[in-house]
């Protein structure tokens, strides 16, 4: 076990799923090839479950999390996020649905960012208890609320740092459905990301209406930077993703390791097939 049994015990591959009346989910996290070349644990999480209750209306939470490469213990952190998280919301699930049945995107901002500080506050007291820094378990976190009644069509998004949530609509790709295009951007890359603990506040959107036969794309950017990237990449999953059938889990995991030449980072992608009409 050494001197840090979490990067010990922690399994390479993680793959999970669940169909909820029209919705069905696919989720896979892959230790990337650098990552395992050096002897390195997974530093991304993801959570697939369900919150809220019968008399507050219940949500599909979808999360993945991308431990910061440099953070000595952003492996515990990534994983630690995904878990509070659905702790937290889990106990504002009615007021989350709430504020998605009737697009209200301040009150859902102001429900996003009381959990992320909370969980904030959370993955710092653990870096105290255990004798490091806080940014040792730095983390991205990115979060898709989905509402299991039919009639709600806005799906919620909050995020904390880099990743991607992209939109597979009719065979075509929509690569960022939660940031507008910036007409000032100079086109090069910014490699600094908010995270966890640091950040305290959330990006958020409300996205929808959801149409019959949409596919969304919530991933860390092992994931979303090769899909924007490389339009093979993008033809082979629109091939395996967007014709209507969903994968099986198996089949999900080996089309989402998808190979790109120069892209070894852990990946990690949760996929919501919404019912065709």
């Amino acid at each position: 076990m050494g001197e840090d049994p979490a990067a010990a015990a922690l399994p390479d591959i993680v793959v999970d799923g669940a169909a909820y009346g029209p919705l069905t989910v696919r989720a896979a996290s892959v230790r990337g090839d650098s990552h395992r070349y050096l002897g390195e644990p997974r530093q991304d999480a993801l959570c697939v479950t369900r919150i809220g209750g019968p008399d507050t209306g219940e949500l599909l939470l979808l999360a993945v999390a991308d431990g910061v490469g440099s953070a000595a213990r952003s492996h515990v952190g990534s994983n630690e996020v995904c878990r509070h998280a659905a702790v937290y919301l889990d106990r504002v699930a009615g007021d989350l649905l709430g504020a998605l049945r009737s697009d209200d995107l301040p009150a859902f901002t102001a429900l996003a960012n009381e959990a992320v500080g909370n969980i904030a506050v959370l993955l710092a007291d653990l870096a105290h208890r255990e004798g490091h820094r806080p940014e040792a378990y730095a983390t991205t976190l990115r979060i898709l609320l989905v509402p299991l009644d039919p009639a709600v069509r806005t799906r919620g998004f909050m995020a904390v740092g880099d990743g991607g949530t992209a939109l597979l609509r009719s065979g075509a790709w929509h690569l960022d459905v939660t940031q507008e295009e910036d007409p000032e951007a100079s086109g090069m890359i910014d490699t600094r990301t908010a995270a966890l603990p640091l950040a305290r506040t959330a990006v958020t959107r409300l996205l929808g209406p959801a149409a019959p036969g949409d596919v969304l794309v919530l991933s860390t950017d092992g994931l979303s930077t090769p899909l924007s990237g490389d339009q093979g990449m993008r033809d082979f999953l629109s091939g395996a993703w967007g014709t209507g059938t969903v994968p099986g889990p198996a089949d999900f995991l080996w089309q989402s390791q998808f190979r790109v030449k120069s892209y070894d980072d852990d990946r990690s992608v949760v996929v919501l097939w919404e019912c065709p009409a």
